[in-house]
């Protein structure tokens, strides 16, 4: 290996294509160089998670009230041959929360965890927090098109923000393409 490849930054590995080099026991690990505007996106993805877990932590505050209103709506329009049972009606709502919960609590982590790794430069993570974010606004439009929930729409504008910060001109360098050979 000649010198001037020996002396090259993390970054100029990367932006070849090449992998940074491995860091030895006991050895600092190189300062990355990250874009502003990847930075931002990084806590616009934070924030995107945690905004998404307040809103179903609220939803669950809410529980009796949502579950009081679909009682209601059951009420004034019932389905003649299925009466409406309140216990059924109170558990299923629950267990929806519950599971939303856990789904809008997977999202935040998954959020941070390839937030953090697009930080680092790596362009398989910007691929995922797009789908993620793909998937998000999906389930927004096609799902709960009905719902305004603020804190979805918050956050799903967070996550737009946060996305079309990692595909800006300017950051290209930071999520270099590789190159890849044939056998």
């Amino acid at each position: 290996m000649s010198d001037s490849k020996a002396d090259e930054t993390d970054d100029e590995r990367r932006k070849r294509g090449m992998s940074p080099d491995p860091i030895l026991p006991g050895q600092e690990p190189p300062k990355i160089t990250v874009p502003k505007p990847v930075a931002i996106s990084f806590w616009l993805w934070i924030l995107a998670g945690v905004v998404l877990v307040a809103g179903q932590i609220a939803l669950l505050v809410l529980k009796d009230e949502l579950t009081e209103g679909i009682l209601k709506q059951i009420r004034e329009n019932p389905v003649p041959g299925q009466p409406a049972d309140p216990a059924q009606v109170a558990s299923g709502v629950n267990t929806l929360l519950w599971m939303l919960f856990g789904g809008a609590l997977t999202f935040a982590v998954l959020f941070a965890l390839f937030a953090y790794k697009a930080r680092e430069g790596t362009r398989s993570a910007r691929t995922v927090l797009t789908v993620g974010a793909v998937f998000l606004v999906l389930v927004e439009l096609l799902i709960l098109r009905g719902s305004l929930n603020v804190f979805l729409l918050v956050s799903t504008l967070l996550v737009a923000i946060a996305l079309v910060l990692m595909y800006l001109p300017s950051v290209s360098d930071h999520f270099p393409k590789v190159g890849r050979t044939l056998p």
